[in-house]
């Protein structure tokens, strides 16, 4: 027990850290992040689509803020960590049905597929949600197949399996059945795969729709694109409702007919008479991206070889296609620059303290992630290839998206939504609470940590590969509201003080896990379902 003079000067020592962190935490500030964030979500970014040339200048410029903070390049010298990649590109020469052109972005998006084909179908075979017991016998053999692209009601929303069946046109049971064209029906967007990419599902599996003419980002094998043989898989394409309307008109039924007759029960394929054309030839090409690592070295010699990552993506969704009225630029303020411009908060923050000699006791990463956007592709090569050792690296703190309010939380208290503190560490969860509650005091909504929630929220940002890499963390995120992954996602709409007040919660947890004297514990079995 504690004597009281032990206890004071206990206490007293407790009060001069806090005062630190505080004192640190002052940093963030919402001039600075309104001054960042404005660059960072500028038109001249261009959306800043993986591989494109506007996130080549967004990374360059995160880099040249690193330098300036005083952070060190990660990677043998240089801030950037080559991410290769490989394109797949899809370039269509004719798309129609019944003798009517279709047109990308009002009438169709392209999901993926590959070869070269030239489509000449004089029918359509229907098979619902595409399911097993729906594809059942049929032959689908070289023909072309529509699905309902979106989850059946009631779909379990524990069952990773049925809830990629969408508008990507991911159903197994039809792929194996070898059709020539996969159409999957669902809300058509430029840029995106459809409404169940517009709800944020699965990012690995859900990329942004194709544009003609451009490509699907994949992780590049490592021997080039001449390793990957260009062997012909069925094409899949999102069309809308509209032109699902238009394949059923001779046949005297509605689409909405046969998916209403499809979510009540299981229907067998049907054969519709309907003419569909596609010509497309695909092209493969080595790309390349960068992830951003900058690096503070701890100051302690027994803690410095242990790593604490601070990540954000800052990538996004690029531009409309040209010939788009207003405006084409998906600048992304919110997803993610917003969480981008968090971690140069929390670098400025941890630099000033570091000049003050209160600098980090363990090394602290700040890895800016390219690819989110197309499946997580930066990070998942990070946790293959890290710059320091993936067994090294305490935990990770992971923000996307903490600029906006969503609609459940539109008149309530400063908020934030936090996923996966608990999953792995007591000990994270229980550092998280405690500087929630003794600094910054946010409504921590733990809603999406719910292994049976719809929405998978866990999987789709980078803290799942290093999670998968059992190593503890924390996802900082504020909802999926009405701009998300729209060009109204707009600098304008961001409300600043709420983006430092959550930056400031990030930081002071980082605070505590930079300078304490032990680790988080890895000591949680995880309840979330291995795969996505």
């Amino acid at each position: 027990m504690l004597s009281s003079v032990a206890l004071l000067a206990a206490l007293g020592a407790c009060a001069q850290k806090n005062a630190t962190a505080v004192k640190y935490a002052q940093v963030i500030s919402v001039e600075d992040a309104k001054k960042q964030l404005t660059i960072i979500a500028s038109d001249a970014m261009e959306g800043r689509e993986t591989g494109k040339p506007g996130a080549d200048r967004a990374a360059a410029y995160l880099a040249g803020e690193y330098k300036k903070i005083g952070l060190l390049p990660a990677n043998k010298g240089s801030y950037f960590l080559d991410i290769p990649l490989t394109n797949t590109v899809f370039n269509f020469k004719s798309f129609a049905v019944n003798g009517r052109t279709l047109t990308y972005g009002t009438d169709y998006t392209v999901a993926g597929g590959n070869g070269t084909q030239n489509i000449k179908g004089a029918e359509v075979v229907f098979v619902g949600y595409g399911s097993e017991a729906e594809v059942g016998s049929a032959d689908l053999t070289g023909k072309v197949v529509m699905v309902i692209g979106e989850p059946k009601p009631g779909t379990p929303a524990a069952d990773p399996a049925q809830q990629r069946r969408g508008a990507m046109g991911m159903m197994s049971a039809v792929r194996s059945k070898n059709p020539a064209l996969i159409l999957s029906v669902n809300n058509v967007r430029p840029g995106m795969g459809g409404k169940i990419a517009e709800r944020m599902t699965l990012k690995r599996d859900a990329q942004p729709g194709q544009r003609p003419g451009e490509g699907a980002l994949i992780p590049n094998n490592g021997q080039g694109a001449n390793a990957r043989p260009n062997t012909p898989r069925a094409l899949s394409v999102t069309i809308s409702p509209a032109v699902a309307e238009q394949i059923l008109k001779a046949s005297g039924k509605t689409y909405e007919a046969l998916k209403a007759s499809a979510a009540q029960a299981t229907v067998a394929a049907q054969t519709i008479k309907a003419d569909v054309t596609a010509d497309y030839e695909t092209e493969v090409k080595d790309a390349k991206a960068v992830d951003i690592v900058a690096y503070m070295p701890g100051s302690d010699p027994k803690l410095k070889d242990e790593i604490l990552v601070f990540s954000a993506h800052y990538d996004h969704i690029g531009m409309l296609p040209e010939g788009t009225p207003g405006d084409r630029i998906n600048n992304g303020a919110d997803d993610d620059g917003s969480g981008t411009t968090g971690i140069l908060e929390i670098a400025r923050a941890f630099s000033a303290a570091k000049k003050a000699g209160k600098g980090p006791r363990r090394t602290l990463l700040f890895l800016g992630n390219v690819g989110e956007e197309k499946g997580l592709l930066g990070s998942e090569y990070y946790s293959e290839h890290p710059v320091f050792p993936i067994t090294n690296t305490v935990a990770d703190l992971n923000i996307d998206m903490i600029g906006r309010r969503d609609p459940a939380h539109k008149d309530s208290p400063d908020y934030c939504y936090l996923i996966g503190s608990d999953k792995l560490s007591t000990t994270l969860h229980k550092i998280s609470e405690s500087a929630n509650s003794t600094y910054t005091n946010l409504a921590v909504d733990y809603k999406y940590n719910d292994p049976n929630d719809p929405e998978r929220i866990y999987y789709r940002s980078d803290h799942y590969n290093f999670a998968k890499h059992n190593v503890p963390i924390i996802f900082y995120f504020d909802g999926v509201h009405e701009d998300y992954h729209r060009v109204s996602d707009e600098v304008s709409k961001i409300d600043f003080p709420l983006l430092v007040k959550r930056t400031q919660l990030v930081f002071y947890t980082g605070w505590d896990l930079a300078n304490r004297d032990a680790r988080p514990v890895v000591d949680v079995t995880n309840n979330m379902p291995a795969t996505r």
